[in-house]
């Protein structure tokens, strides 16, 4: 019985709300009801709308091909993109290139370069960087501008990433990378899949030549396996801006025809090899000679490399090589938390700016023909670092940091770090090629510096209202050195060392040197940021137990205090982009409509009032 009595006392309380809403909505429409009908309105647009929309397009966009088949080539890729190590661009707008925080896909190895756009030429090495053009362009590229198209630069592995998908289900992988190890070596690796019931007839863009009024072509057979493929060979001069002098260049790169017809639920996997010779400056009186020079090195180069991808293992391989010696250059690194505060330089910026300095320097001690003096003469180079870093830390240098939206702006922005790391005491670190620069830029962005026996930290504490940390720098050979930089609770920044691994002992102090050597190990020593006057390094690393003992006597400072927190306005910017604090924007929204809404309830009343009034005194006056 108690069951039944509840069941109908709720049934009475629905139907008694239903009939209220009914006689609400039967009624005039009054103002209260228009209020609270807008009032309502906006809530939903507020918060329910935006979920909802997500939720209608995503049902839509699940039965798509094109979304079905970006999804699937993206997976691989989506811790990378979060962490920065890759960068994602769709190929949607033409206004691409204005947008500062778009970087142009790019692959080099320090010899030959090229921006992976649609119909881009090789560049060779001019000066510091990989800005002479050499109007070749190697691409082979399906033209279909019905397909959705989007490249993933993978910065860790320096491969550039190239998808198409179609409504009709074909979609292609590309693959680009300039060769680590046999750095004349340009790679492009193109999958095709069909997965319709219809063979599929598709058309190819193929190599060309422009603006190279010297060039000759001529068609070679190479052995290929069993096979005989069919190889196109470009040779010519190359004019020197403002310069008398020219460089003989030949190019070598498979031959294939502009259509190719995919079967019906297959696969076409293509491997496409080019390789490029060049002189060095040279008189043109002596450009013959050089030509037939450069020709049959880029000739004997495709041979040795035929050789080497006979069997799909040996292309593996072949990739494996040039990302393993990728991987190894991002083993010393950088990592610096986010920052919502505008025009500041996050993670995104740096890993793309490193990626690109980093491809136009040759790894030397990684290539196959290196003699084993030269590999001794660059790793000796590794090691001593004295001198480099000393100037301010380049993080705060704007012209380091323009955008990579153009290849003229790559090359720009690399030819000035260059320029920055050399002139800043890392000139030795520079002749050793890519490993070097990466070593020279992780110290500048710290202003950390090899002096005299010690790695001391160069920066003024006001500095470090952001979470730093330096991964794995080298000192000496055997020893990886990890300093971390962290804002606590309170606002103060502390520092943590840590050694990777070590040959030797060794000891660390903080600003002033006062307090007694604090040896280090595989576990973080914690030091407190120390501000100095005169201002001195904030923290000093020797493996010398008695040279950090004389520091203390060395370094000369009036006054040394724990540097004070920073102010809450300066964390909050970084970390929400405004220095009012982390909520919603969606909560400011609704505060202003309810502050709005409030003030016209307001002025009604008082408009109501004063009629009212109004009213009252004309009847009171005109009473007889």
């Amino acid at each position: 019985m108690e069951v039944r009595s509840d069941h109908n006392d709720m049934s009475r309380r629905a139907g008694e709300l239903l009939r209220r809403i009914n006689r609400i909505a039967d009624g005039p429409m009054t103002r209260k009801k228009l209020v609270i009908i807008v009032l309502f309105v906006v809530f939903l647009l507020l918060y329910i709308g935006p979920s909802l929309m997500n939720w209608l397009f995503s049902e839509e966009s699940g039965t798509s091909h094109q979304n079905v088949c970006q999804k699937n080539f993206l997976s691989p890729y989506e811790n990378a993109l979060n962490e920065y190590d890759a960068y994602m661009r769709q190929e949607t707008s033409a206004t691409l290139s204005s947008l500062s925080h778009n970087y142009v896909p790019y692959v080099g190895n320090g010899l030959l370069g090229m921006a992976l756009e649609h119909d881009s030429h090789l560049n060779i090495k001019y000066g510091r960087t990989l800005s002479l053009p050499l109007y070749y362009h190697p691409l082979y590229i399906v033209d279909d501008y019905e397909m959705k198209e989007f490249t993933v630069a993978d910065y860790k592995n320096g491969i550039v990433n190239r998808f198409q998908c179609s409504n009709t289900g074909v979609h292609i992988s590309y693959q680009y990378y300039a060769h680590r190890t046999i750095p004349s070596l340009f790679v492009q690796e193109i999958w095709i899949n069909n997965p319709t019931n219809k063979e599929k007839m598709l058309h190819i863009s193929t190599p060309r030549v422009s603006d190279w009024e010297t060039a000759v072509k001529q068609t070679v057979k190479l052995h290929q396996g069993v096979d005989t493929k069919e190889y196109e060979v470009v040779t010519g001069m190359i004019t020197i801006p403002d310069s008398e002098n020219v460089i003989a260049a030949a190019v070598v790169s498979r031959k294939l025809s502009n259509t190719l017809k995919v079967e019906a639920r297959d696969g076409l996997d293509l491997l496409i090899l080019t390789t490029v010779q060049y002189s060095r400056p040279i008189n043109k009186a002596d450009y013959a000679k050089h030509k037939d020079l450069v020709e049959k090195k880029a000739l004997e180069e495709m041979e040795n490399v035929i050789a080497l991808t006979g069997d799909r293992p040996a292309v593996k391989k072949l990739k494996e090589n040039h990302a393993r010696v990728w991987q190894g250059l991002w083993y010393t690194g950088f990592y610096i938390s986010d920052s919502k505060a505008e025009g500041i330089i996050n993670g995104d910026r740096i890993n793309a700016t490193i990626y690109a300095i980093l491809s136009q320097v040759r790894s030397y001690e990684h290539e196959e023909h290196i003699k084993p003096a030269t590999k001794s003469d660059i790793l000796r180079s590794l090691t001593y670092s004295e001198g480099c870093y000393e100037g301010h830390s380049t993080l705060d240098a704007f012209n380091l940091w323009k955008p990579l939206n153009s290849l003229g702006n790559l090359n720009a922005v690399a030819s000035v770090w260059l320029l920055t790391l050399e002139k800043q005491g890392c000139h030795n670190l520079l002749r050793a090629g890519a490993s070097g620069v990466n070593q020279a830029m992780i110290l500048s962005f710290g202003s950390l510096r090899f002096s005299n026996q010690h790695l001391e930290y160069n920066i003024h504490p006001s500095k470090l209202h952001r979470d730093f940390l330096f991964r794995r720098i080298n000192y000496g050979n055997m020893t990886h050195v990890n300093i971390s930089v962290i804002v606590q609770e309170d606002n103060k920044a502390a520092i943590f060392v840590a050694l990777d691994r070590s040959d030797k002992t060794y000891y660390a102090c903080d600003g002033g040197c006062l307090d007694s050597p604090v040896q280090l190990g595989p576990y973080r020593k914690y030091f407190p940021v120390k501000l100095t006057e005169p201002l001195t390094a904030i923290l000093y690393i020797t493996a010398d137990k008695q040279h950090m003992e004389d520091l203390r006597h060395a370094i000369h400072v009036k006054e040394v205090v724990e540097a004070p927190p920073h102010e809450n306005h300066i964390i909050a910017l970084h970390k929400h982009g405004h220095s009012l604090g982390g909520l919603n924007p969606l909560f400011w929204i609704s505060i202003i409509v309810l502050i709005v809404v409030f003030h016209l309830f307001l002025c009604r009343i008082i408009m109501n009032e004063f009629c009212d009034s109004g009213v009252s005194y004309r009847r009171l006056y005109n009473k007889p």
